[in-house]
């Protein structure tokens, strides 16, 4: 399946997708960047508080951007609806991360499961299920 990159601002390409997230009987649209570079897949906690989730109450893990501030994320099951296909993931979800832009997926819940490629000048991502 095929996606276009989005624009921002004045001409800023970035590799953000739609995808819904699913948990327990709740659904939430919500757009993520597919980023290479994050480990798992992160969204805002907001988002996880729309699906019924007492955020706090997962497992808490760490992450340090690239200012190197240490954040901290609670890790709850979700299923994770892509081209209109469920998978069901791990994800963290992250107090305030929309301020900072998009929530993301990553290595764990997204590249281990898609193979990814990137087109910045056809500004189109494609995502494979690996078999």
């Amino acid at each position: 399946m095929k996606f276009k990159y989005k624009k921002f601002g004045s001409g800023i390409l970035r590799p953000v997708i739609p995808i819904g997230l699913i948990y327990q009987n709740r659904f939430v649209r919500y757009e993520v960047l597919v980023d290479s570079g994050a480990d798992f897949c992160i969204f805002d906690a907001q988002i996880g508080e729309l699906l019924g989730i007492d955020i706090r109450n997962g497992e808490r893990k760490e992450v340090g951007g690239i200012t190197g501030s240490v954040e901290y994320f609670y890790v709850h099951p979700v299923t994770i609806q892509v081209g209109g296909w469920p998978f069901e993931i791990e994800a963290g979800f992250l107090p305030n991360i929309a301020e900072l832009g998009h929530g993301v997926v990553g290595q764990r819940g997204f590249f281990d499961i898609f193979v990814v490629r990137f087109d910045f000048l056809k500004e189109e991502i494609e995502l494979r299920k690996r078999i």
